[in-house]
């Protein structure tokens, strides 16, 4: 998949999983400092966590390429007919440019046909987050507490391989 900006949508393997890493943890600072929390897993989590990940059968990992840099990521985890978006990331430089979007529509063809939800979830406080995924159609539905961080889930509902517009 491309756009306008020559950006290329694949699958992420085990070969690119140290430049994924970089490109977490270069767009996850901005959201530690928002909490004030150095300890957000896409900053902690290390190189082999990461590869254990990639090798997992219920998770898809995408990554967006301008040229031969990866410049953003999306991972999902699937369980049943839910699957459940986390670490979208964008490298600093390129935020702000429509990628965080392509990935999370890109994702939505990498699903199993028996999914019928996808949820996210970010940081109450990450408005911009909360706002992308508005746009792409996802209805925040509860906040939860953990610690000293509440997260907002937000969902969109997908049927028989279709996204259903909620709003």
């Amino acid at each position: 998949m491309s756009n306008d900006l020559g950006v290329r949508i694949d699958p992420i393997d085990h070969d690119d999983a140290g430049e994924l890493l970089t490109v977490r943890r270069a767009a996850f600072v901005a959201e530690a400092q928002l909490y004030n929390d150095p300890h957000i897993p896409a900053l902690t989590q290390t190189l082999e966590q990461l590869e254990d990940d990639l090798a997992r059968d219920d998770v898809v990992t995408l990554g967006a390429w301008l040229g031969p840099r990866l410049v953003g990521s999306i991972r999902v985890g699937l369980e049943g007919d839910k699957a459940t978006i986390g670490r979208l990331a964008v490298v600093p430089d390129m935020q702000a440019q429509g990628i965080g979007t392509q990935l999370l529509f890109a994702v939505l063809a990498y699903l199993p046909d028996t999914t019928t939800e996808v949820w996210v979830f970010t940081g109450q406080n990450s408005k911009h987050n909360i706002a992308l995924y508005n746009k792409a159609g996802y209805e925040h539905q509860f906040d939860e507490v953990s610690g000293d961080l509440t997260y907002a889930y937000l969902r969109k509902i997908i049927e028989a391989g279709n996204i259903v517009d909620d709003a």
